[in-house]
């Protein structure tokens, strides 16, 4: 039995029908149970006025005075939405409309991860990556698609994902003959590049101004502790490891936290870098708004030149290029 309601009557453990292709609304699927307020909101910032509610299906109806439980402990959360892997196996998704789910859903599953790091959750969003960069390297307009998606906000989870789909890129381009680099391994650790985030004060993290020399000082401190988090939860290989603690790392010895330069960076550090500070100039921030893709580039060669390998540069460059073609 279905009845029509407002969306305003919509409760969790309702199973709704969707009124609209589902090309127009925000889910990957036209019929399913709402399990959390964000999807009603969803539903109403869609614009729908009303949906349609299979009862039969429904855990809970607009006559319950309060929604009957669904289960009776709190459920454990989904690290990885069911949506990645579903958008990213689906063959029949036109290739923007795949980068589009598989952007949105990557972003989600780095959230649930910082909102948890513990070493299970990390195994799962790697294994889940793993999926990311087969996409990326066997699906080449789908990839390109995903390097241009920019997000209106700047937050940690999604700036990992630019940052970690531009790195799998480029790593791709630069060993394409060779067959000595683990590209899931690397997506993995350039995924979660900004892990140690999660134990920085979330009041310097979501400060919408400059930081202080001593916020600053706080805020140099992610990259070593990302790499304690992996070292205590023994999911990443060392490679891994090594793209957290050096993706602030510079070739000319100016970057942190430990100051290396030239050829004592390791080749992913350096690619990693390149990424997180192009994703930093072409993203909108609190106190700047985002560059141009050309302008953020051009501000990279005139002014930071000596930060990045030239050759790998060089390489970055065709490729954010080649990527409009």
């Amino acid at each position: 039995m279905e009845r029509v309601l407002p969306v305003n009557k919509l409760k969790v453990g309702m199973f709704v029908l969707m009124p609209v292709s589902w090309t127009d609304h925000p889910f990957l699927k036209s019929q399913f149970l709402l399990t959390s307020e964000d999807q009603i909101k969803k539903i109403i910032r869609a614009g729908l006025k009303e949906v349609r509610v299979d009862l039969n299906q429904s855990r809970v109806t607009d006559e319950d005075p309060e929604p009957a439980p669904v289960v009776t402990e709190e459920p454990k959360k989904a690290i990885v939405p069911e949506g990645l892997r579903e958008s990213i196996f689906d063959k029949k998704l036109p290739p923007l409309t795949k980068a589009k789910l598989v952007h949105e859903y990557s972003g989600e599953m780095i959230k649930n991860l910082l909102d948890n790091p513990s070493a299970e959750n990390i195994r799962e969003t790697k294994h889940a990556v793993n999926d990311v960069v087969d996409l990326i390297l066997d699906d080449m307009e789908t990839s390109q698609h995903l390097m241009m998606i920019t997000d209106h906000d700047y937050y940690t989870y999604t700036h990992s994902v630019h940052v970690g789909v531009l790195s799998v890129c480029l790593a791709r381009n630069l060993f394409r003959r060779s067959n000595a680099h683990d590209l899931h391994e690397l997506g993995a650790g350039f995924f979660l590049h900004d892990l140690g985030k999660v134990r920085i004060d979330q009041g310097i993290i979501n400060k919408p101004s400059k930081l202080t020399d001593e916020e600053m000082g706080e805020m140099k401190k992610h990259p070593n502790l990302g790499f304690k988090i992996l070292q205590e939860t023994k999911q990443m290989t060392q490679e891994s490891k090594i793209i957290v603690l050096q993706h602030h790392e510079r070739f000319d010895g100016t970057g942190y936290p430990k100051g290396i330069r030239g050829d004592d960076l390791h080749v992913y550090g350096k690619i990693c870098a390149i990424a997180d500070v192009y994703d930093a100039l072409t993203t909108d921030r609190p106190y700047r708004r985002k560059m141009h893709p050309f302008e953020g580039l051009k501000i990279m060669k005139e002014q930071m030149i000596h930060h990045f390998q030239q050759d790998m540069f060089e390489q970055f460059v065709l490729m954010i290029a080649g990527r409009k073609n």
